[in-house]
């Protein structure tokens, strides 16, 4: 299983945030820190602030910081705010699920209790923990 880039950005931008708890950042320094486009940045402050992970605000002493305390922020319940799919396999998807052997198959529900033990793990640690 691979984290999407919108996760693992997401990460990265609350870390930073996090260990930098005192400190306003605009998109643009945030960008050049991290090493990532002002595009995707753009996209995960506009979803960590309406989660209300993060406060964005604009105008001339504006920024961005987190808005929650970081042992707060639980790392399974960002994964699913940020995560947009966790169909793990095709037969998890009820649009797009072709498989014929979906009635018979035995490993869907394998897969299924692993991504469940997986978030579950994470739901163990917060943003304090990895800061």
């Amino acid at each position: 299983m691979t984290l999407s880039k919108f996760t693992d950005y997401s990460f990265r931008v609350l870390i930073y945030l996090g260990n930098h708890p005192n400190d306003l950042f605009t998109v643009d320094e945030l960008s050049k820190i991290l090493g990532l486009s002002t595009h995707h940045i753009k996209k995960i402050i506009y979803i960590l602030a309406k989660n209300e992970y993060i406060v964005s605000s604009k105008g001339r002493n504006g920024g961005i910081r987190l808005k929650l305390n970081p042992k707060d922020i639980n790392l399974g319940e960002l994964l699913k705010v940020t995560e947009g799919n966790l169909n793990i396999a095709e037969c998890f998807s009820i649009e797009n699920n072709t498989c014929p052997l979906n009635s018979m198959c035995k490993l869907k529900p394998i897969l299924n209790n692993s991504l469940k033990a997986f978030i579950v793990k994470l739901s163990e640690y917060t943003l304090d923990d990895i800061l």
